[in-house]
This record gives C-alpha cells, structure tokens and sequence, in this order.
C-alpha cells in the first residue's frame, strides 16, 4: 500500500465546456491520487472524461471547481510563468502522432526540452545523445523524421520527453500509430523508465493489452471515475 503525500491529487475535480443550455460536463466532481513512482492507465470511451483530465493534469486546461495539487502545491494558484516554468521543469509528454519537427534531426528535436531551458550548448548534445542512447537509438541522432519508422519516431518522442529527467511523464496513445511489434517495444521501454528511473508515468489508452503494461487501471465512463484497480499480471 502506498503511503505519504500523493505527487498528483485531484480532489472534487469538476470541468464544465460551455454555459447555459449548451454546458457540456467533461468531469464530475472526480478524486484521483497518483503517488510516485507509479504507472497508471487511464481508460474510458470517447466522452468519457479521460483526455480532459490528462489535460488537467498536464496544466494544459483547468478545472471549473475543485483542486488539483502537485506535490502538495495548489496548480491553480500559480500563475502563468510558474505553470510554464511546471511543465517545463517537471512534466514530459508524449503523443500519438509523435509531434516531431520534420526537417530537423533526431537529436534536434530531442534538444528542444533543453533549449528551453537555457542549457548550454555542450550539455544539451550530451543529454540529448544519452537520451536517444537510452531509446536504442544512439546509431540514429543525425536523421529526420523521414529516414525513421513509426517506431523510431515514436523512440525520439519519448527521448524528448525523458531528456529533462522529468517527474512525471504522461503518455496520451503513445501505441496509437504502431502496429503491434513496435507497441510492444515502446511499452517496455516506458516500463524500464517507470521502474529504472523513478519516472511516474499516466497513460491514456483505449487498448487493454496496452494498459495491461501499468500497474493500476483508471477506468472512466461520464465524466466520474467508475473504477480503479492494480493489475495483478503485467507483460514485461
């Protein structure tokens, strides 16, 4: 059982779209608890709340009521720099469709996180050379996104997101566009950061096979969350 102050805590987390006759509820009033270290799946249909919440979670909207703290911080008191500073110091992300710069290297897009943060130049090849080495990809730093598979492509994104030694990584589809041999790549990869590394990681996917790859299953159905249990058997 875990114990102590949760990283993620949402408590009574409402999110209203609209107003009036055409207020759409995305979330109803939801508790969620995400300690350190752990890796949870979040599922539900389309609808369902999830995305909204990986959104909450990820400073990338907020909430119409309740809280969302992390690590004991209330998100919505901070204003617009500090959650830029937030995202940019604590959170990494990883997408479906890869979001990788086309006509840049591998490397490059892997440095981006870095850039951002004003690390110099030296220091930024290096993190980024040993970031893209801990994806398997160390013999790839110099090509584009042309030159890559889905799979390697989807190597990079999770390099990029890896590079600032984040606390928290939040996964929205990373599976969605592979086929089921480099899914399977890409899941153990992301369960070697969770247990290797510490990171905590919340996962969005609709694939149970893939959810299977965390250690707790948050499943969501109209905006409430309807259920939360560990998984007993994992793929590794």
């Amino acid at each position: 059982m875990t114990t102590g102050q949760p990283l993620i805590a949402l408590q009574g987390v409402s999110k209203i779209y609209g107003s009036g006759q055409a207020a759409m509820p995305a979330l109803r009033g939801i508790d969620l608890s995400i300690h350190t270290g752990e890796f949870v799946a979040v599922m539900g249909p389309s609808g369902s709340g999830k995305s909204t919440c990986m959104n909450i979670i990820g400073c990338l909207d907020t909430p119409t009521s309740g809280e969302y703290l992390y690590q004991g911080i209330d998100v919505g008191s901070l204003n617009r720099d500090q959650l830029a500073l937030l995202r940019r110091h604590y959170l990494g992300f990883v997408f479906q469709g890869f979001n990788l710069l086309a006509r840049t290297s591998a490397l490059e897009n892997v440095e981006l996180p870095l850039i951002y943060r004003n690390t110099p130049v030296d220091e930024r090849h290096r993190l980024g050379l040993e970031a893209l080495a801990q994806v398997g990809l160390a013999n790839w730093a110099h090509h584009t996104q042309s030159e890559l598979s889905g799979g390697q492509q989807q190597r990079v994104a999770i390099a990029r997101a890896i590079v600032t030694r984040p606390g928290l990584l939040l996964a929205d589809e990373p599976t969605g566009n592979l086929d089921s041999a480099s899914s399977q790549e890409i899941m153990a990869l992301l369960q070697s950061f969770n247990r290797d590394l510490g990171i905590t990681i919340v996962m969005v996917t609709h694939e149970t096979d893939i959810a299977a790859y965390a250690q707790r299953t948050v499943r969501f159905l109209d905006g409430r969350i309807a259920k939360d249990s560990h998984n007993s058997e994992r793929p590794t």
